[in-house]
């Protein structure tokens, strides 16, 4: 897609997030495709449902649960369609997946409210208390950590574990919610803008199987390529960062605590070591896709060296820049000498885990609608992220908590689930939310991803400007943490 175009999409999409409650009617509504429920009830038949959400994965089922427990939402049909298998752990695996999120405190939240966290504390799940960032250009680095260190700043699960510990809690909503697994969609007819005849009133789902159903309203998980977006015709912006992620589980040299999650900003990309037991981290490494197929075929010595290298060598630092920001610092420690956080030096890696090596294709994608009729985005299908600042399952989560509690007061007050009206609600609100964090994520990225002297400095300055000023930080957490 041609600059221009990005462009244009993505100031669409920012503008309409910042709309005024007066302003969710007339011409928008109708452009998006109102449709008065006046008739609806004449439509309603036992195959209808009232919601059918696309997509089992972490997001898509936490939408299940939280629309499947919510009491205003009781005696509705709900069902969650998933393409593969049912995913249960009867038994936690002796190895850790290389597939983990970075949960912040808002998602355990609502995962705790629908009666997923628990279980996932009982299987595996590993707090840790602070963060550090910091430059391979300069020594310039930014601790986060809660006060007194009493509380933790997010978790560190795998991915498999999450989506079990919700589909044991789908299973005992087995009144509420209707799960088809192995259950592949082909084809969704959208209704009309407008009652014709011999149309539908409501979205249409073609399994592969041949069998039909008809939903008033068809919430899209089905991630970054999904078919539901698709179908519809949303505008995506997105491009490509010319990157890989390299994962792995790292065994450390020794046990620890391991309570911190660290993170170096190296020219080629950034490199984070996460917790996942006193014994075992979880590497996330975005470099050139030429590097990451080199570090593939790395022997597990090689690899451990090159891991152990990205986060302790100075070999990408200069003269000049180490004196310039050893001045600032200087400056900024006189002016304010009780701020700033100590430095502390991470882990050592000693091992990788067999089989655990693997990579897959960076980029980032924002649709420039969340919903149209009958039709809302979440997770993924919405929204896709760079991993470096650990967001991408926290944003998805947040509009489950969005959607649900919209849905709740429309069930609530009567309403149809499918109308535009609270839609409209659920995507200025989440855009208002995600928009500023995909930018901000996006920003890091491209700022360091080089090794220019002056761009060195500017964020070299603003890395030890930021770590010297705690409420600065505390905000930057507390958004992080939503």
């Amino acid at each position: 897609m041609h600059k221009l175009s990005k462009a244009t999409l993505a100031l669409n999409g920012f503008s309409r997030c910042f709309i005024t409650e007066k302003h969710l009617s007339a011409v928008k509504v109708i452009r998006r495709g109102l449709v008065s429920a006046d008739y609806a009830d004449d439509y309603i038949k036992n195959d209808v449902y009232d919601v059918i959400i696309s997509g089992g994965g972490m997001v898509g089922s936490a939408m299940a649960c939280s629309l499947g427990m919510d009491p205003n939402l009781l005696g509705k049909k709900i069902l969650l369609l998933e393409a593969g298998n049912k995913k249960v752990i009867d038994k936690v695996p002796e190895t850790y997946s290389t597939r983990v999120s970075s949960i912040s405190p808002g998602s355990a939240t609502l995962l705790s409210g629908i009666g997923a966290w628990e279980q996932i504390t009982k299987m595996r799940c590993k707090p840790y208390k602070k963060m550090q960032v910091w430059d391979a250009c300069s020594d310039a680095l930014i601790t986060f950590d809660k006060e007194n260190l009493e509380d933790e700043m997010a978790y560190i699960v795998e991915n498999d574990i999450v989506v079990a510990a919700l589909t044991k809690q789908l299973d005992s909503l087995s009144d509420n919610v209707q799960v088809k697994y192995r259950s592949k969609v082909v084809q969704y007819t959208w209704p009309m803008s407008h009652l014709a005849t011999d149309s539908i009133p409501w979205v249409q789902v073609t399994l592969a199987s041949g069998e039909t159903l008809q939903t008033k309203l068809l919430i899209g998980a089905d991630g970054p390529n999904s078919m539901v977006r698709q179908e519809l015709g949303i505008p995506t912006v997105k491009w490509n960062y010319d990157q890989s992620a390299v994962v792995a589980v790292l065994h450390l040299s020794e046990p620890t605590e391991n309570n911190v999650a660290w993170q170096r900003f190296l020219p080629t990309g950034p490199v984070a070591m996460l917790p996942l037991s006193d014994t075992e981290s979880s590497l996330v490494w975005s470099t050139s896709h030429q590097h990451a197929e080199e570090l593939l075929e790395l022997d597990e010595e090689s690899f451990v060296d090159a891991v152990n290298s990205a986060f302790w060598s100075n070999e990408n630092q200069s003269e000049l820049i180490e004196t310039a920001g050893s001045v600032f610092r200087g400056a900024l420690s006189a002016i304010m000498p009780s701020a700033g956080s100590p430095r502390q030096l991470p882990p050592s890696v000693s091992g990788i885990g067999p089989k655990t090596r693997v990579m897959f294709p960076l980029g980032m994608g924002h649709a420039s609608e969340y919903i149209r009729h009958r039709v809302a985005l979440i997770g993924d299908a919405a929204h896709r992220v760079h991993p470096l600042a650990g967001q991408g399952a926290n944003l998805g989560f947040g509009d489950v908590a969005c959607l649900t509690r919209l849905l709740s007061q429309a069930a609530f007050n009567g309403k149809d689930l499918g109308a535009m009206q609270h839609l409209l609600e659920y995507e200025t609100e989440r855009q208002r939310h995600n928009l500023p964090m995909m930018a901000s994520i996006d920003l890091m990225k491209r700022l360091y991803s080089t090794n220019t002297a002056p761009v060195v400095l500017l964020r070299t300055f603003g890395l030890q400007a930021t770590n010297m000023l705690p409420a600065l930080k505390e905000q930057i957490m507390a958004f992080a943490s939503k």
